[in-house]
């Protein structure tokens, strides 16, 4: 009987021990040790109540449905590691390059620019563009660009000061102001920067993009490659 059981249940798609190649943890239950349990349970039960064959199928079901999730677990976590490490071959070519992210800040080399852009959500009838100290908020440049339609803004800072002086190389916190539904409104502001290097992470923090002057990004915050 056990037998006939256990070849029914092979017919089913269900692999019995001599079918295994892999062997399993000894905390999981395979589908043996599924096999052998329902071969005991059937061989016990009681003979003036026996198992009715929807409740033995409805078992089975239960069973090859979790064996089923695990199985797609292992597929999905395959599935992830194969994208990190194309994300990882991808960010590694950016290194030397420049890229524009929502850094807000920009690293402005001696007698360099920063170049970066904005996005209006409407038409504005006054836009400004303020060059910050990073460490003192000192305003060190202020550039009235005027009116501009909707859409995609880019800018250049040429390094120069409010009195036409070369500012001193390091890092500037570019800021956007706009007239947006009549409110002054200061708007997300992608930079453009230099990528050094590209750090792996761990965890949730993905993979990182390094970029001069110390501003680090996701890989997927990236908005444009140059």
């Amino acid at each position: 009987m056990a037998t006939d059981l256990i070849n029914s249940l092979a017919g089913l798609g269900l692999k019995t021990t001599a079918t295994e190649t892999a062997k399993p943890n000894q905390n999981d239950m395979g589908q043996a040790d599924f096999l052998k349990l329902m071969t005991t349970q059937l061989t016990h039960q009681n003979p003036m109540k026996p198992m009715e064959n929807g409740e033995f199928l409805s078992q089975m079901a239960q069973f090859g449905t979790v064996s089923g999730i695990q199985d797609l677990q292992g597929s999905f976590k395959d599935f992830a590691s194969s994208i990190s490490s194309d994300q990882a071959l991808q960010a590694a070519s950016l290194v030397g390059r420049k890229v524009s992210a929502m850094t807000g800040e920009g690293l402005l080399a001696a007698g360099g620019e920063i170049k970066g852009a904005f996005e209006l959500p409407e038409s504005s009838p006054s836009v400004s563009i303020k060059i910050l100290d990073t460490y003192t908020g000192e305003v060190v440049r202020n550039m009235d660009v005027g009116g501009h339609a909707k859409g995609r803004i880019p800018f250049t800072w040429d390094g120069l000061t409010e009195a036409g002086e070369l500012a001193n190389p390091g890092v500037y916190k570019i800021q956007v102001e706009a007239q947006v539904g009549g409110n002054n409104t200061v708007l997300p502001t992608e930079i453009n920067s230099l990528v050094e290097s590209v750090s792996m992470g761990n965890g949730k923090q993905g993979l990182q993009i390094n970029l001069s002057g110390g501003g680090k990004v996701k890989f997927n915050d990236i908005k444009q490659i140059s």
